[in-house]
Order: C-alpha cells, then sequence, then structure tokens
C-alpha cells in the first residue's frame, strides 16, 4: 500500500498519441534519446517528450516506472536507474542530466558509515541435503513432543499436590509455592539450556538445518518461551538478558517485545533507550547460513520505533537512531550523532523529545520487587487455584473428570463441551469490551498530557497498563476493515472528528501507547500495521502527548507515526516511511522512503471510480459492504466459537482419561491442540477461497470481490509464527496455495495472498519479513503476482511488494521496502527504502567492520554492572 497507480493517458481514437506533446521538445541527446526510446517501449507509444512528466503530464505510476528502471538495467552501457531516481527527476531530460553528473559509486564502499567493503562476487546459497532438512523437521518435532510431556508430567503432578491442600487457604499457599516454583523453572530453564547447548555466543556461521542449526533453534525457542519475555519494560528483563550473557550497564530501559538470540553478542552502555518493535537478534540468515555478530550500544543511546540493528553494528555513547530506520552490517553512528533512514544516514533531528526525571537504582530494584510480589502472590495462585476451582466446581468438569472413556462421544458429552465452549468465549468477549472501555478510562484520570514523569513508578505502571488494556488484537481484528471500526476507536477513547465513513477507514492491526491522545482527521483512511507513538521515553522519564493524523490523509502498511509528526492535510504516507519531525508542515503531497521524500500524492487513475466515492453510489455501496461485513464478523465469531467447542471436547477427554496416564493426557491436549488448529484454520481459509487460487485484480473497495478478498484476511494466522524455522512451516504455506519450493528456510515471514506468491527452492526468509502481493489505497485495490527466485534472501523485516520479480540467488537487504514492479536480476544484491541497487556492498567477512571498534565504553561499563 504506497504511492497511487495510474494508467498511462490515452488520446481519441483519431488522434496520433504523442506522450507530453504539449509540454516540451524532443530528446537533444544521445542518452536522452535512448530513455525515451526505452519509456516510449514500455508504454507503447511512439514519441516522448524529453520534459514532460512522467506523473503529471503523462499520469505515469509507480508499477509503469518500475518497468522503465527495469528496462535501463539491462542496458549495459546506462547507468542503473532508482525509482528514486525517477522522482527525483521526472522527466526524460532531468533524469538524463542527473546520470550524467552522477559520480561513480566509492569502490570500497556504498553505505554511510560503512567499512570498506571488498569487491567479491556474490556467495554461493548454501544447499543442504533433502536428508538432513527432513532429520531436522524430525528431531525438532520429536523435541516438541518430548517438552509437551514433560510439561504434561509437571502440569499434572502439581495439580495433584495443590488438590491435596486442606481448605482454601491451604490451596492458596500451594498455588504459591508450585506456582512460584514452575515460574522459577520456566525461567532458569532457557538460560541452563543456552549455557549447556551454546556456552557462549561468538561471531560465526553454520548452515541451516544441521547440528548446530538445532541447537540454535532450540535455544531460540526456549528463549522466546521464556514467561520472562511478558517483563519487557521492566528491569526484571534487563537482568534475564544478564543472565543469558548479554553485557548491559545501569539504567537501561528495553520496550521491544524482539528478544535478542546471541546475547553474548549484545553490549548496551548505561542509560540507553531501546523502543518498542525494535530488532537487534545479533543473528540474521542468509543464503542458506546463519551468522551471528555483535550488536554494540554505547551510553545513552536512543533506539526508536520500527528499528533493525543488523550484525556487526555499533552506536557510539550518547548517538541516535531514529524510527523506522536501520544499520546495515559494518554501519556504526559515531559519539554524540544522530541518524535516520534505511540504511541510516545523517540528521539534524533531534528524537529524545522529554526531559530526565530521578529515577535511580533503588527505584527500579523497588519496581521490579512488587512485580515479583504481585506475580507469586496475586496472579499466579489465582491462577493455578482458578483452574482447580474450574474443574472441581463446574458441574461439566466434574462429570467427565476420571470418567469413563464410553461417554466421550455422548450428547451429554458434547452439550456440556457446548455449552462450557459458549460461557468461556462469548463471556469473554463481553467481559473484554467492559474491561477495554471502562477500566483504562479511570486509570487514563491520573495521567497528564505533557507532563514529565519518572519511569518505574505509580504512573508509569498506569500508563503500561493502559497501553496493555487498550491494545487487544482480537477487536481489531474482528472489527477492522469495516465501517464498525470507527465506533470501536471512538468509544477506546480516539478523537476522530467527523468521520467520511468509507467501509475501509482502518485496518486491522494498529496499535497506541494511550487511545485518549490519538486524533485522526475526517476522510483519513489508514492500512494495517499502525503504531500511533504518542508517548516518549528518556532512560529516566516518560511522557505522554498527543500525535494528530491529519484529514484526507492515506497511511499504508507499517507506519510509526509520532506525536509532532510535520504532515498535514490531504498527504499519502507510503509503506514503511519515516515520517518527518521536522521542516516546514507538508501538505497535499505524497512521502515515500526512509528518509522520506516528495511523490505525488495522486494521478490519473484514482479518478476512474470516483463515482463510487460520493451521493447515492457510496450509499447504495457502503450499505452492500456493512452488510457484507457484518456477515463476515458473524461467520468468524461463529468459526473462532466452534474451534473453541473442538478444544474444550478435547480438554473435557483430557480429563476423562486423566486417571492412569494423567501426564500423557495433558501432552497429547497440547500437541493435539496445536496440530488440529492449525489444520482447522488452513482448511477455514482454503474452503472460503473455494480451493481456487486468486488471479491479479484492480477494482474499487466497493466491488464484491474486493470484499471477499478483504474475508480472506480475517482468517486467523497467529499459529503460522509457532513453525517458523522448521520445514513444518513451508509444508503450511504449501498447503495454504503458495507455489513454495523445497528446504526453504522461514524464520517468520508473513505471506497476505498466498496464491499469488511464488517462493523458489532454498530460499532464505529472515523474521519480521512480510511479502504483500496487494494495494489498496484512496478507495481503489490493486493485487499481482510476487516471484522469489531459488536462493533469495530477503532481510530482517525486509518488505516485498506486489507485481515483483527476484532472481536466482538475489538479497535484499533488512528492512528494505521493495517496491511494486520492480525486477531484481539474478545475484544482485538490493536494499533501502525504497530498494535499490548496492554496488560492491556485499556482505563483510566476520570480524570486520567498525562495530568492533565502537562502544569501548559501553562494554567496559556493561561488563562491570553485570560483574
Amino acid at each position: 500500500m504506497e504511492e497511487v497507480s495510474a494508467d498511462i493517458l490515452i488520446p481519441g481514437p483519431d488522434e496520433p498519441w504523442v506522450a507530453g506533446r504539449d509540454s516540451a521538445g524532443p530528446a537533444t541527446t544521445d542518452t536522452e534519446r535512448r530513455l525515451a526510446d526505452i519509456l516510449a517501449g514500455v508504454v507503447s507509444v511512439e514519441h516522448i517528450a524529453a520534459e514532460s512528466n512522467f506523473f503529471e503530464d503523462l499520469g505515469a505510476n509507480s508499477l509503469v516506472m518500475a518497468q522503465f528502471c527495469a528496462r535501463i538495467r539491462k542496458q549495459p552501457d546506462l547507468p542503473s536507474v532508482s525509482m528514486k531516481d525517477i522522482y527525483r527527476n521526472p522527466t526524460i531530460r532531468s533524469l538524463a542530466a542527473a546520470l550524467a553528473d552522477a559520480s561513480p559509486a566509492p569502490a570500497d564502499s556504498s553505505l554511510p558509515g560503512s567499512a570498506p567493503a571488498p569487491k567479491t562476487a556474490p556467495a554461493p546459497v548454501t544447499t543442504a541435503s533433502t536428508l538432513t532438512y527432513v532429520l531436522c523437521g524430525t528431531a525438532q518435532l520429536l523435541i516438541f513432543l518430548g517438552y509437551s510431556l514433560v510439561n504434561g508430567l509437571v502440569a499434572a503432578q502439581g495439580y495433584e499436590w495443590v488438590a491435596a491442600g486442606s481448605g482454601l487457604a491451604g490451596i492458596y499457599l500451594r498455588s504459591v509455592l508450585f506456582a512460584a516454583t514452575g515460574f522459577v523453572a520456566l525461567c532458569v530453564f532457557p538460560i541452563a539450556a543456552k549455557w549447556i547447548l551454546v556456552g557462549r555466543w561468538k561471531p560465526s556461521e553454520f548452515p541451516i538445518w544441521g547440528p548446530a542449526y538445532l541447537r540454535f533453534w532450540l535455544v531460540k525457542v526456549l528463549i522466546h518461551a521464556n514467561p520472562m519475555i511478558f517483563f519487557v519494560g521492566n528491569p526484571l528483563y534487563v537482568l534475564y538478558l544478564r543472565a543469558l550473557g548479554a553485557h548491559i550497564g545501569k539504567g537501561v530501559t528495553i520496550l521491544s517485545p524482539s528478544v535478542p538470540v546471541c546475547t553474548d553478542l549484545l553490549t548496551i552502555g548505561a542509560g540507553t533507550v531501546i523502543r518498542k518493535d525494535s530488532l537487534f537478534l545479533c543473528y540474521r540468515a542468509q543464503a542458506g547460513r546463519i551468522q551471528t555478530g555483535r550488536v554494540t550500544l554505547g551510553r545513552d543511546v536512543y533506539v526508536g520505533e520500527k528499528t533493525v540493528l543488523d550484525i556487526d553494528t555499533s552506536m557510539g555513547d550518547g548517538a541516535q537512531l531514529g524510527h523506522a530506520s536501520a544499520l546495515y552490517r559494518g554501519q556504526s553512528v559515531p559519539d554524540g550523532e544522530r541518524r535516520h533512514g534505511s540504511p541510516a544516514q545523517a540528521t539534524e533531528t533531534d528524537y529524545v523529545r522529554v526531559a530526565p526525571a530521578p529515577c535511580g537504582t533503588p527505584r527500579r530494584f523497588g519496581f521490579g520487587l512488587v512485580t515479583l510480589l504481585q506475580l507469586f502472590f496475586l496472579y499466579m495462585p489465582l491462577a493455578v487455584g482458578g483452574v482447580y476451582m474450574v474443574v472441581t466446581e463446574v458441574p461439566a468438569f466434574d462429570r467427565w473428570f476420571g470418567g469413563e472413556t464410553a461417554g466421550l462421544m455422548s450428547w451429554a458429552f458434547l452439550l456440556d463441551a457446548m455449552a462450557l465452549s459458549a460461557l468461556l468465549f462469548f463471556g469473554s468477549i463481553v467481559v473484554g469490551i467492559v474491561v477495554v472501555f471502562a477500566v483504562p478510562r479511570l486509570l487514563n484520570l491520573v495521567i497528564e498530557p505533557d507532563k514529565v514523569y519518572p519511569l518505574y513508578g505509580f504512573h508509569y505502571s498506569v500508563h503500561r497498563a493502559i497501553s496493555r488494556m487498550t491494545n487487544p488484537k482480537f477487536f481489531a481484528w474482528l472489527l477492522g476493515d469495516s465501517s464498525y471500526i470507527v465506533h470501536y476507536l471512538r468509544r477506546l477513547g480516539y478523537d476522530l472528528s467527523r468521520v467520511e465513513q468509507t467501509g475501509s477507514n482502518f485496518g486491522t492491526e494498529m496499535q497506541h501507547e494511550t487511545p485518549y491522545l490519538a486524533s485522526v482527521g475526517t476522510g483519513t483512511m489508514v492500512a494495517d500495521g499502525l503504531s500511533i507513538i504518542n508517548a516518549d521515553y528518556s532512560s529516566t522519564s516518560f511522557l505522554v502527548t498527543r500525535a494528530s493524523i491529519g484529514p484526507h490523509n492515506f497511511l499504508g502498511n507499517n507506519i510509526a507515526y509520532p506525536a509532532g509528526a510535520r504532515t498535514g492535510d490531504n498527504c499519502l504516507l507510503a509503506t514503511k516511511v519515516l515520517v518527518p519531525l521536522d521542516g516546514e508542515m507538508r501538505e497535499g503531497i505524497g512521502l515515500l522512503g526512509s528518509p522520506p521524500f516528495e511523490i505525488p500524492r495522486s494521478v490519473e487513475r484514482d479518478s476512474r471510480f470516483d463515482h463510487l466515492r460520493t451521493g447515492d453510489e457510496l450509499h447504495r455501496h457502503l450499505s452492500a459492504k456493512n452488510r457484507y461485513n457484518l456477515r463476515s464478523m458473524t461467520m468468524f465469531l461463529f468459526l473462532r466459537w466452534l474451534l473453541s467447542f473442538a478444544l474444550t471436547a478435547f480438554g473435557l477427554a483430557t480429563l476423562t482419561l486423566y486417571g492412569a496416564l494423567e501426564h500423557v493426557a495433558i501432552a497429547a491436549f497440547l500437541a493435539l491442540t496445536l496440530g488440529f488448529s492449525a489444520v482447522y484454520y488452513l482448511l477455514v481459509e482454503r474452503c472460503i477461497a473455494s480451493f481456487r487460487a486468486l488471479r491479479p485484480q484492480l477494482c474499487s473497495i466497493y466491488d464484491p470481490y474486493f470484499w471477499w478478498h478483504e474475508r480472506l484476511w480475517k482468517v486467523p494466522d497467529e499459529y503460522l509464527n509457532l513453525f517458523n524455522g522448521t520445514p513444518f512451516k513451508s509444508l503450511i504455506w504449501r498447503m495454504l496455495g503458495v507455489r513454495i519450493g523445497s528446504r526453504v528456510f522461514d524464520d517468520g515471514c508473513y505471506v497476505t495472498e498466498r496464491t499469488l506468491t511464488t517462493i523458489g527452492d532454498d530460499c532464505t526468509l529472515n523474521s519480521g519479513t512480510k511479502i504483500q502481493c496487494h494495494s489498496q489505497e484512496d478507495g481503489t485495490f490493486k493485487s499481482d503476482y510476487t516471484v522469489l527466485g531459488a536462493g533469495c534472501t530477503l532481510g530482517v523485516d525486509a518488505h516485498v511488494h506486489y507485481g515483483v520479480t527476484m532472481g536466482d540467488r538475489a538479497e535484499l537487504a533488512p528492512d528494505s521496502f521493495l517496491m511494486k514492479g520492480e525486477e531484481v536480476p539474478p545475484d544482485a544484491r538490493w536494499g533501502g527504502n525504497p530498494a535499490a541497487e548496492i554496488p560492491d556492498a556485499r556482505a563483510q567477512p566476520l570480524g570486520m567492520g567498525s562495530a568492533a571498534a565502537v562502544g569501548t565504553s559501553a562494554t567496559n561499563d556493561a561488563s562491570a554492572s553485570a560483574d
């Protein structure tokens, strides 16, 4: 979802078509003539005027211009042209002049702030044998079953021990002891497994699917399954990372739930702040191999939201990295300097926008201690004791506990499961609505906007509670992409001004720090992945402040929108754009890229569906869309309840079989729940699609086809993340309709349109990557095929749009945005936002780069604190 697409303008049937014939004369230089001939061939016309604007005079779009760039790249005697060049030089004459004036790229480096990169041929893709691939998957399955068996044994023994308590006080005390012991064991086990299986992580690389990878995967899964992940934003989380080997100084605040895996390679100096949705994994997958490397952050560093820190990167003392930015391998930020963009570039923008406050070690220690006391003596005993009370007091459970297996398929059994699942499912929805709308609004009474509060105190706890309670994914998923999401957000606390209902005002995925300081202007449409940043943090303080999105805007996917953004009325914010915090107020324009640059707000294709956006036509089609969306919501509530019913029946069956093989029954329930849920939603999606493949589309959002396509997006797919890093993820993609090859490594990729996507053999898809085969903007929906050749690599958090073709063994750098219609040649390395070719910028050998030389003070401070 980014800039608008449009057709080339076509004259009447009796008039010869000359593009831009009223704008300028013919080309005068050889380069101009060649560029004009290439563009004329792309759009199938005889002549292109040299000074005709590609977008304003010719009505071209980024898809057409991407094809133009691809044809230029196939000419060996012409310089490579990127989409950024096209937008900055939107005529044949200005583009030819820019190409003539451009100096050759430095031979030793092409990334700002990077160490010299040697000229080397692309690294060959490491290809595992099919036998190794199958053996690794088999081992992963056995490990999961064994882990489930151990959990089943512990749960059964714990339940028996808690049940043996006398009276309410005895059950409470035993619940406290069992819950506390279990929590400590779950926290300590991944730490012990890491030190036993790996020891200390070191910069290295090893092939995927081999024995070293199996150990890596096991440690990664155990770390991610650790309950300490729920303490992100708490000093306890920092202690957990230290126990895993990370070198972290005093006063560090980490708000990102993305847990680094190779923790011994992570160094964070005192007073550093890392915002949410930042990725600093200390590893990456490339060309069939796992590569581990250091991430070094100095003292008082600020890392913005939705950022990526690749391996072998560093930031010096007092350095800043803005939102929606990335450091590529070998890049560093010197002491006190600021960077933003992907890859990062120098900027004067100050991203630290809150004054410090008193927040010393005693305050942090007290906050962590109170958290543990609440956990051990309130939340966990209630959970454990609550399970015991439900099993013993609820008639449906008590009736089947240790009962006869002959009654498993009786009507009484099914009616009990149906009633119990309906009570739990629909009851939780009603309670959830009350809690989401009422409790945070009361808590918000104690938080004043624009007032600086110290971290790790009462106000910080209240702010975090508001953020957690007002960001439930269920209601946004249910109501998003429909008219009903507007009413939900308004009740939640959003200021939506006078709503111009479109039926697709907001997508199904969005988040905020607080809903009570979020404003969205009239006529604005928002795609998925919006994160409203209306809270600012330092290492000692925070404040909440209003973030306002102007009227008649369109926001594409995966945008971090901060308070104080310099965008006003009628703006288009493209996918993954870095929203500016300085400069003049932007109005009536589009912004693309990180760092951003201006693009046309709209072009000719927008007008083809204008008759559906006003008057009686809008009212009629919007009413029809609302009825269709209401049926979709009802259907998915029923389908979710149906799954809840099946899982409740499995639970009652587990209780029935509890007598002799209780730990086996519980283990079987855990495994069956995961497998059944995956197969269930897989079949739901295929049935909705009638087991047919999608076809490229261009239509209005008021076309019934689009409503049906939206219905496919609502099929729950959270279960896919459980299979990351295993061969089973590729198997599920294949069953969902993705044309996927053999031995594909998927560490967390998301594919929106499965049957429009082709992924070749031995591809490497990193964590957070997304292949999106559609665009929906300003009332127009477009979709097309996307093809990844064999051996391709998508870097961490890279985003690939529709109509894209990547040649064999091509690579896309981390945090890149590969725009629609791009053609990446085989063996090429592209990167950036928007992505373009990176000449002579192959990955550096292990141990090279400035990351190892910067951040010495951070290492010393962190080591002293850790010791």
